[in-house]
């Protein structure tokens, strides 16, 4: 099992979750991280977030803070709502613009401070890192550590697809 997994909730709120016709709630999220920690207790997770969902009230966005709180994302994608072609949301309209903007600002917020702490850990350490590509006109490559967490570091030659140990010195 690796020790990294994105697993996508959208939202914190019960409520919001059953408008958006997803097949889990909160309980049954934090069912399978707890198994997932009792496999493998150091593993890491990723999510993605959707805020002002139509409908989402103050405690609905509260719910989804205290889940982020709970369970501590290294990363995560958030975005503001807006209708998509083809998605039983489509039809929906997104409203409380403002109003989405500062809760949007706000759950980034607690979320940039988690990954903080995460990428705080790794400060002065060697990473493995799995070489992905070589930045254009430049001798410094990008890759990812196996919590995917992207390192840009200078090289002189490196092998795409090969991993490297690399000692973090900033993040």
């Amino acid at each position: 099992l690796m020790p990294f997994l994105h697993l996508p909730i959208q939202s914190g709120s019960d409520k919001i979750l059953k408008s958006m016709n997803r097949k889990h709630d909160q309980e049954y999220y934090l069912s399978i991280i707890k198994k997932l920690k009792n496999v493998k207790k150091n593993i890491k997770i990723s999510s993605d977030f959707i805020v002002g969902y139509p409908g989402e009230t103050e405690k609905d966005f509260e719910d989804t803070i205290k889940l982020v709180k709970k369970i501590g994302f290294i990363n995560s994608y958030s975005f503001i709502f807006s209708p998509r072609p083809g998605t039983p949301a489509a039809s929906k309209k997104s409203n409380q613009l403002v109003e989405n903007q500062n809760r949007l600002k706000k759950l980034q917020n607690i979320l940039k401070n988690f990954q903080f702490v995460n990428n705080k850990e790794y400060l002065h350490q060697y990473c493995e890192v799995l070489i992905e590509n070589k930045l254009n006109n430049q001798e410094k490559y990008f890759g990812r550590t196996k919590h995917m967490i992207p390192v840009i570091f200078k090289a002189d030659n490196c092998r795409l697809g090969e991993l490297a140990n690399i000692k973090i010195t900033s993040f």
